[in-house]
């Protein structure tokens, strides 16, 4: 446990979502705290029509270059592009750095999945000549990780976390270990999915997942509402690059955050319900806490998993509650951008990177103090300025995977 005490610096974020693609763009988005979901016409035949996606980008913005996006799944394109702005403003160049220190991690939860459900219409209406010779590429999870590696000459150990919902979070948890590890200098980790498609927006509708406020998009991601009835399916990525702080303070780059702590667990409960109460979750955030040598007292601020589903914010809140019941300051992204499913715990721990640099908390969407379900001090209508010395990021997903994630000031 002595060497996991060791913080590692976030010295680079990369964000491309439904708020806006770029990390200042999220960022800005994020702190007006009003949701971005609306009709989808993609879905029009879904009984829930609408979605949070990433907005168009400029010809600049989309540029992957060298006749390569072809091969990609969008969620690989988000993945590359995220990882570029990461870093560009890690103030690192791939040109001259040695790939083989440089590992790269990538979480997804469905990968090529809107893929896969493109080629296989047109297999069944056309034939196999018609099923793309991309199409394996285009759908593997691993593929993310691979064309990052490709695009920055990375040729340190590479992985694919696949952990549902909580893919991204995993992801910046195994590249912390592998720095402490020894096993490389720089770690390029995070999250990416682009799987807002109709087959998959029915299987999360059918199974009572989604809000079914087909009138009023941008009032249905509500975390912890008392009227909350289920989450916005949404894309994006986010990419961040850590490093020892000893390296990152020997070149001059101030981080945004320390990642100082991880705490990983599995509920071992059911396939899509938390365990009551949360309590292999309150493990994870206990983990975490102790890898970061730090006190439950410790911790000024909660990224919420917050899907705005009744049972994962009831088990949320109760975890929260009871392990922090100080009341810490509680914001979920989810009620502004959806849920992004993989790349979701990646995102918000980006956004509590930028939440410890900039000393504001942003608001909940939807949520106001008279519709709160529960006795936290979640942020609402406003961002609030607020000096945030540890905060913790947590991720839930299918499968009972807990990922909680503790950043501290540098």
């Amino acid at each position: 446990m002595t060497a996991l005490r060791t913080p590692v610096s976030v010295t680079g974020l990369g964000l491309i979502t439904p708020a806006g693609v770029g990390r200042e763009s999220t960022w800005v988005g994020i702190l007006r705290g009003r949701s971005v979901a609306t009709a989808d016409p993609e879905l029009k035949e879904c009984a829930v029509d609408f979605s949070c996606r990433v907005p168009a980008m400029t010809p600049e913005q989309a540029r992957i270059g060298g006749g390569k996006a072809w091969r990609m799944g969008h969620f690989t394109r988000l993945a590359v592009l995220a990882a570029r702005e990461a870093v560009s403003d890690a103030g690192l160049d791939p040109a001259g750095w040695d790939g083989a220190r440089v590992a790269v991690v990538i979480g997804s939860g469905l990968a090529g999945a809107a893929h896969l459900e493109d080629q296989t219409l047109r297999h069944h209406h056309g034939g196999p000549e018609l099923v793309s010779p991309a199409l394996v590429p285009m759908l593997i999870p691993n593929m993310a990780a691979g064309e990052v590696l490709l695009d920055l000459g990375a040729r340190g150990p590479s992985l694919a976390t696949e952990t549902a919902c909580a893919s991204g979070a995993s992801a910046l948890a195994t590249a912390r270990h592998l720095l402490l590890a020894g096993l490389c200098d720089i770690a390029i980790a995070g999250g990416a999915e682009a799987a807002v498609t109709p087959v998959i927006t029915s299987g999360f509708q059918r199974m009572g997942a989604l809000s079914s406020r087909t009138g009023d998009p941008g009032a249905a991601s509500r975390p912890f509402a008392a009227d909350r009835d289920g989450f916005v399916i949404s894309e994006g990525a986010a990419v961040l690059v850590l490093e020892r702080p000893e390296d990152a303070r020997a070149r001059g780059r101030r981080a945004y955050a320390q990642l100082a702590g991880a705490g990983l667990t599995s509920d071992a409960y059911h396939p899509t319900a938390p365990s009551p109460g949360g309590v292999h979750a309150e493990t994870a955030l206990r983990a975490a806490l102790a890898e970061a040598d730090l006190r439950p007292a410790d911790v000024d601020h909660v990224n919420a998993h917050g899907t705005s589903t009744p049972l994962n914010d009831l088990t949320e809140a109760e975890m929260i509650g009871r392990v922090l019941p100080h009341r810490p300051s509680v914001t979920a992204a989810k009620g502004v951008l959806g849920h992004s499913l993989g790349a979701a715990g990646a995102i918000e721990a980006a956004l509590t990177a930028l939440t410890i640099r900039h000393s504001t908390v942003p608001p909940i969407a939807n949520l106001t103090p008279g519709n709160l379900a529960f006795d936290l001090d979640c942020v609402t209508g406003q961002p609030r300025a607020q000096r945030v010395r540890a905060a913790v990021s947590q991720s839930f997903g299918f499968g009972g995977h807990n990922v909680v994630l503790l950043f501290t000031e540098e």
